[in-house]
């Protein structure tokens, strides 16, 4: 055996895209996972490097990562939810709403004058997560 333990590598190191994309990574690999637990594994790692990416990307205050972030939060939270983890999604949710990106997606997404938006797949998944974070909030 070439380890003799297997620790996870440190994230610090990262860029905030680089621990954002390794969070989607995980995401990936838990959505197409059988097993429950292995992908429950793979949603806590997902959360720590978002939270990891958080951290670093407010040092350099960069609103496309910030967005990417909100979302793969939203993403967790829906795979949690399939997974029968509702409480956990919700923390999930809640995460994405304190970025304060979902109230801004959902924004475009709003019917105006003359134009009409079909919601479906992903637009849908937002539009529910960020009514469950209104709701929680105002509990």
């Amino acid at each position: 055996m070439v380890f003799s333990s297997i620790v996870s590598s440190p994230r610090g190191t990262l860029s905030p895209q680089q621990a954002l994309k390794l969070a989607n990574v995980y995401l990936e690999n838990a959505c197409h996972a059988d097993d429950t637990d292995i992908a429950l594994v793979l949603c806590h790692d997902s959360e720590i490097s978002l939270y990891q990416a958080k951290k670093a990307v407010k040092r350099v205050e960069d609103q496309y990562v910030i967005k990417e972030i909100a979302t793969a939060y939203i993403d967790l939270g829906n795979l949690l939810e399939r997974r029968g983890r509702g409480n956990e999604a919700k923390i999930s949710y809640k995460k994405a709403g304190k970025l304060g990106y979902v109230r801004n997606s959902l924004a475009s997404l709003i019917d105006r004058p003359g134009h009409h938006v079909k919601f479906s797949g992903r637009n849908m998944q937002s539009l529910v997560a960020y009514t469950l974070i209104v709701i929680m909030s105002s509990e």
